[in-house]
């Protein structure tokens, strides 16, 4: 028997309403939380105003929305098919000759549907809004003066100086930053006045200033000196130059895989970029794993001991994969397995046990 249209729609949009609420739920609770951590971590800044403080934290929800998805599908899924269970609905279609598969389709859809739109539009407004985020949480909390990007021509680093402030300007990176060759200093002083270059050949970051190499030292109205060896000073730190290095949150799924190569071609290691890539080329493929995972708890209600155990197992099961997620990401990090396998590790596993259970509690 096929699915029809009607009751395709009907299933789809209870899955949708019940997918919404429970989201709007999750991203209140969490914008609550986040903007008292915000509250508190302002208390010490004079000019953090409350509605800077909320707006910094408004612009974090995309992000929010992103992370929290493949939970509030889960949750949001359990809730649709629960309620359609107790009002009999699903025990009607059954015995109308529908199978699980079939009704499982509509909401399977659906979740595909908002996983592409998660990463294929809300992702890039995401990953501007979190960039605004850090530019304002650099500015207001950190203190931090520098800022790091990198380009096709190079890396472009903003530092701060004790008498004014310069941009530095590499061909090749070496040992993350630390380690520049064909490096540009262009000085400024007081009101940005342009006070001169410096062309080296390496500078190397340690404790207050950049040890140069081989370089030409060329002032404003003076000659041009060239110096075997120079000690620019610097306030920057190597904390602040790894911090400064664009977060994969704030780069968009469109413009990941180009920044992973100028990143690489750089010299800095693009690991967690990749893993970040394909974290979310595996979003779509994770949300109809979690409509699968959420079928096995809440079709046959009565088989699991009844709506207590239904929400141990389901709470369980988010904080599981929660763990699980967070360990393969982990493992992703550190290289001891592939960014591709990290990635989706997490999302096969749990289908493959979704898919396990409803084989074992249905007849298909």
């Amino acid at each position: 028997m096929h699915l029809s249209w009607t009751l395709s729609r009907y299933l789809a949009h209870q899955f949708i309403v019940a997918m919404i609420i429970t989201l709007g739920v999750f991203i209140s609770l969490i914008y609550m939380i986040d903007l008292v951590e915000m509250m508190r971590r302002a208390a010490g800044h004079t000019d953090m105003t409350f509605g800077l403080t909320a707006q910094m934290t408004l612009l974090r929800v995309p992000t929010i929305v992103t992370s929290t998805l493949p939970f509030a599908m889960l949750f949001g899924s359990m809730a649709a098919f629960m309620r359609l269970t107790r009002s009999s609905e699903l025990i009607v279609a059954r015995a109308s000759g529908v199978s699980v598969w079939q009704f499982l389709a509509p909401a399977i859809m659906v979740a595909l549907m908002i996983g592409m739109f998660s990463v294929t539009v809300l992702n890039p407004i995401a990953a501007t809004l979190e960039s605004r985020y850090e530019q304002l949480e650099s500015q207001f909390l950190k203190g931090r003066s520098s800022l790091l990007a990198v380009s096709d021509n190079g890396l472009w680093l903003r530092q701060a100086d004790p008498d004014g402030q310069s941009v530095v300007h590499a061909l090749k990176v070496n040992d993350h930053g630390i380690k520049l060759e064909d490096v540009i200093f262009f000085l400024y002083g007081p009101n940005d006045q342009f006070l001169g270059r410096i062309d080296a050949k390496t500078a190397d970051l340690e404790k207050g200033y950049w040890a140069l190499t081989d370089l030409w030292y060329s002032m404003v109205n003076e000659p041009s000196r060239h110096f075997d060896t120079f000690q620019q000073p610097t306030l920057l730190t190597v904390e602040q130059v790894q911090e400064s290095f664009a977060s994969p949150d704030t780069i968009s799924f469109w413009d990941l895989p180009r920044f992973i190569h100028m990143a690489e071609a750089a010299g800095f290691t693009a690991r967690q970029y990749r893993l970040h890539w394909h974290s979310l080329m595996s979003l779509p493929f994770l949300l109809c794993t979690m409509v699968m995972v959420a079928a096995t708890f809440s079709l046959r209600i009565s088989r699991l001991g009844g709506l207590t155990q239904l929400v141990l197992g389901a709470v369980s099961t988010g904080f599981l994969l929660y763990f699980a997620t967070d360990l393969s990401l982990a493992l992703g990090l550190t290289g001891v397995v592939p960014p591709f396998l990290a990635a989706w590790a997490q999302a096969l596993v749990a289908m493959l046990l979704g898919l396990a259970a409803l084989f074992h509690m249905e007849d298909g």
